[in-house]
């Protein structure tokens, strides 16, 4: 990056650890992007940095200025050689590496002078239009997606650009093409063809109707004849280009029409596709092994040309014309040049040299092979690996290959797969080849399937494995394979694992994989396997959970070490305060006065800060009138059409009291405190997606502070113990202790991935306990050194926030289990739900009854044994916290208020789930209400903080 002075660089989020722990002395600030899995670094670099990168070059140029200067003066004297320079203004078009897949990964800097000869001539060759549409196949960081994006713009033609998850699925891809956007060119490289399986290409992509006008293969070895042929429905008129190049000469360096008369034959054709001729301003030679131009024979390709010049490395001037070696070989014959490999595809087995190349165009060839790809793996095995039409053909493919391959040329063995791995550059990802080849052995000699009985049971381990996932964990039957931490890469690897099991190819089963659950994909596997048996699989035979569309957005970490402070005494300048959190969490220092007005009963207070005689007073208020009985009557509650109650009538009406505009998205919930001193100095604490921290005045929504944080803010602020901090956690990872008059950073504590979790305060301990999406929950002591008393890992990423009350600590998790703990850690009971739960607990005051949503739509109660009492069903799924309060109008009336993410506040009768009023905010809701007296704070997905004033009024 210092070589070439970059400015700008887009890192994945599950990359940001790794790219900060490689670079922990760069200079940098951050931003977010509209992508959600995006963070851009701007870097900012010493002048005495860029100074030494540019010192070897700067002593070569500041000489050729003073023999310049000579040569201007003595015309006689020899030329100085022409170079270009990467220093002059616009010199550089942009930055990228090389794959590394056939070779070691490199720097190159591209000038504009390289890579517009490529679009000029490609835009003559192809006859570029504006009526044409381009698909823009090529990720960024592959050099030929800057010659599709300039061929489309440069000529007023459309671009197609398709979501990564459709690119995945070769049907949908194939519609999305050719029947919904009518594609008519595609630069692709031959294996991101082959994914579309040789039917497909056939009767979709090269057919006689299809809209494709021009493919250009390049990348990879092209196919040979016999398979193109095979490919090409009868009367098709596609034009079929070669194109070849290398990154370090970016992009393209020659490129061949195959002849329609060709294409046509039925002539066997021995030799390979012809690399064709230059394209504008290349040159291309072949020297042998002396280095030497030859014109006939076998030698290495290089490439190269007067402006067809990049920098590599550390380069800073380069010579104009300089010749690249490609690694590339070829033969030479009667002036055309035809590729026969890469020189790392040339191994030596029994004995004798063997391009591994030519047994992949051999078995290409038969007709039963859709598309395969052979590996040398550890050095001591040839693999072919192929895609087939039939699943029975592997004593046949055998049997053939030895009819056409040398003894030394037959592969060690054959594994089938369902479709051919490949690299973000759609090039073949061997790496993944040989993992699934892996799995293969690992898998011959184990997990045998004994018949359709075991399938279920070992289909779930498989699945678990390749996840991840403990073993102890059930997989519900609605679970899906990318929504519960899978990517191409592992389906492709369970795959494999499962053609394994069933001892035989399952077709359509990576678009299963990609897109259906796994009761799903069970019956699917089922249906080929014994396809003579009614073995389709009840839903009661697996878990009912649901684990679809999680949104578990992938983690900025942070490289900052934690800092230590001076030790903190929680006594010392003590605040007289009543804080309010989301899930009726109430926390009372020094002051009871006034809770009764509050509405509201307190489930935990600090034993060492309250007086005995206010403790006394705090547990009168938890009178049976005011909380009711604990044997609440078991009731679902459901709502019918246009927001009717479903049972009894609405009693209360609630109305907009003000609104604040945070910037971004608010899902983190508020935190309301209470000064005793002064309770018209309450104050509402919230973070939002603009990264920032507010203090907003709970009366007038008049903003008191803001602090920016390092990243997103999703987690809700507790209160320490003594009043004095606010604690809140952050996507990068940190936990921050801002001081909560000013909102100044005060300490920090540091976990291993992002921080979605809110803190939470033990009102006896002052311990802080928060959550992470490093999969574990944390006991932090703040007035030490942030000393971590105990954490458990949950085995899955934490959404739900802790709830503390004085014998148990509660919090969901993302497998749909509510789960219990003593303070000491260790698991009491779970409550399982059909959904993820992102809510956190809520107790009653009693601490009788904890309440929560969950993704099945439903608002849940059950006691403190894990018993369920009710459950209300809203009208989408619930990530938010409810809120258990005294009804400010009716003192003797406990209510419960919740949220279901499409923006309605359900207000039900906490007994019963009786549902008391509906209403709808303006945008998406992922923050929890908290309520005082007859007041309701919430944040919207429409930017805003809203308070609600809640009406009682007359029953109909």
């Amino acid at each position: 990056m210092k070589k070439c002075n970059l400015k700008y660089i887009l890192v994945e989020k599950k990359q940001i650890n790794k790219f900060k722990s490689f670079h922990e002395t760069l200079n940098y600030d951050t931003f977010t992007v509209e992508h959600n899995d995006l963070v851009l670094f701007r870097l900012h670099w010493k002048n005495t940095e860029v100074d030494l990168m540019l010192s070897d070059g700067k002593e070569k140029y500041e000489k050729e200025k003073i023999r310049n200067s000579v040569s201007s003066e003595h015309v006689n004297e020899e030329k100085v050689e022409e170079r270009m320079d990467l220093r002059l203004e616009h010199c550089l078009a942009y930055v990228l590496h090389t794959s590394g897949t056939t070779g070691i990964p490199k720097i190159v800097r591209v000038p504009h002078e390289c890579i517009v000869p490529n679009i000029q001539h490609f835009r003559v060759l192809f006859d570029i239009t504006q009526e044409d549409v381009l698909f823009l196949a090529s990720p960024l960081t592959f050099d030929p997606s800057v010659v599709e994006i300039f061929l489309a713009l440069s000529s007023g033609a459309s671009l197609l650009i398709v979501p990564t998850s459709i690119k995945l699925l070769p049907s949908k891809l194939a519609t999305v093409l050719f029947s919904h956007h009518r594609v008519t060119v595609l630069q692709a490289t031959p294996t991101l063809l082959r994914r579309f399986g040789s039917q497909l290409i056939k009767s979709t992509v090269l057919s006689a109707t299809t809209s494709l006008r021009v493919l250009a293969l390049g990348g990879e070895v092209f196919p040979s004849l016999t398979v193109l042929r095979s490919w090409r429905g009868e009367g098709n008129k596609t034009q079929i280009f070669n194109v070849y190049g290398i990154t370090e000469v970016s992009s393209w360096a020659t490129i061949y029409r195959i002849p329609e008369k060709i294409l046509n034959s039925t002539l066997k054709c021995e030799l390979p596709v012809h690399l064709g001729f230059p394209l504008l301003g290349t040159v291309v030679e072949v020297r042998d092994t002396n280095g030497f131009t030859i014109q006939e024979g076998s030698g290495q390709v290089f490439l190269g040309g007067r402006n067809r010049v990049c920098f590599l490395d550390g380069e800073v001037t380069v010579p104009l014309g300089t010749m690249r070696a490609t690694g590339d070989f070829v033969t030479v014959k009667d002036g055309e040049i035809f590729f026969l490999g890469r020189k790392d595809s040339q191994i030596k087995r029994h004995g004798k040299r063997l391009n591994i190349e030519l047994v992949q165009q051999v078995a290409e060839e038969l007709q039963q092979v859709e598309s395969c790809a052979v590996t040398w793996y550890n050095q001591e095995k040839l693999i072919l690996f192929m895609v087939s039409k039939d699943a029975l053909v592997k004593d046949y493919i055998f049997k053939e290959l030895q009819k056409h391959l040398p003894s030394h040329a037959i592969p060690d063995e054959l594994v089938l797969i369902d479709t051919l791995p490949f690299t973000s550059h759609g090039k073949i990802d061997v790496s993944e080849l040989n993992k699934i080849y892996l799995n293969y052995i690992n898998l011959k000699s184990e997990n045998k399937l004994s018949g359709k009985e075991d399938l279920w049971e070992k289909l779930q381990y498989l699945w678990k494995s390749t996840l991840n996932l403990p073993d102890l964990l059930k997989v519900p039957d609605e679970s899906r394979f990318l929504n519960s931490g899978g990517d191409s890469l592992k389906s492709m690897r369970l795959l494999s694992e499962i053609e394994k099991l069933v001892g035989t190819l399952v077709p359509g089963l990576l678009e299963m994989i990609l897109s259906s659950s796994i009761l799903e994909i069970y019956n699917h596997i089922l249906q080929t396997v014994f396809p003579d048996e009614d073995v389709t699989f009840r839903k009661s035979c697996a878990t009912k959970r649901k684990l679809s569309n999680i949104n578990q957005e992938e983690a900025s970490g942070t490289s900052l070490h934690q800092k230590a402070i001076m030790t903190l005494s929680c006594h010392n300048k003590i605040n007289a305060f009543v804080a309010l959190s989301r899930g009726s969490q109430i926390l009372s220092l020094n002051t009871t006065r006034f809770l009764p007005k509050l509405g509201h009963c307190s489930s935990a207070y600090p034993s060492d800060s309250v007086s005995q005689t206010n403790t006394q007073n705090l547990k009168g208020l938890n009178s049976p009138v005011l909380i009711g009985k604990s044997k609440d009557p078991s009731c679902v509650a459901k709502v019918p059409e246009e927001g009717k109650p479903a049972i009894g009538t609405q009693k209360m009406e609630l109305h907009m009291r003000w609104r604040s505009d945070t910037g971004k998205c608010v899902d983190a919930s508020p935190l309301v405190v209470i000064p005793s001193f002064d309770e018209s100095s309450t104050t509402v604490y919230i973070g939002s997606h603009s990264h920032k921290m507010k203090a907003v005045d709970f009366y007038s929504g008049k903003v008191k502070w803001e602090q920016s944080l390092g990243d997103r803010i999703e987690s809700s602020a507790c209160v320490s113990k003594c009043g004095n901090f606010i604690v809140v956690g952050c996507y990068n990872g940190l936990v921050y202790v801002l001081k909560s008059n000013s909102g100044e950073k005060y300490w920090m504590f540091t976990t291993e991935d992002t921080i979605k979790s809110s803190p939470t305060m033990d009102p006896t301990t002052g311990l802080i306990y928060i959550g992470s999406h490093d999969q574990h929950a944390y006991a932090l002591d703040i007035y030490a050194t942030g000393n971590v008393i105990w954490k458990h890992s949950c085995g899955k990423p934490l959404f739900s926030s802790p709830r503390c009350c004085s014998q148990y600590i509660c919090i969901g998790c993302v497998d749909g289990n509510l789960l219990c703990f003593t303070h000491f850690g260790e698991q009491v009971w779970q409550f399982s739900t059909s959904g993820p739960i992102f809510s956190s607990p809520c107790t009653s005051p009693s601490e009788q009854k904890i309440f929560f949503g969950s993704h099945d739509c439903f608002i849940y109660c059950c006691n403190m044994k894990g018993h369920l009492q009710w459950k209300f069903e809203t009208t989408s799924r619930v990530y938010a916290t409810p809120f258990a309060f005294h009804n400010y109008n009716s003192s003797n009336e406990m209510l419960l208020a919740a949220a279901s993410t499409d923006g309605k506040l359900w207000i039900l009768e906490s007994q019963s789930g009786q549902l008391q009023s509906v209403y709808e905010l303006p945008g998406e809701v992922f923050s929890s209400p908290v309520v005082l007296e007859s007041m309701l704070i919430i944040g919207c997905r429409n930017n805003y903080v809203y308070c609600l004033d809640l009406l009682g009024g007359n029953q109909k």
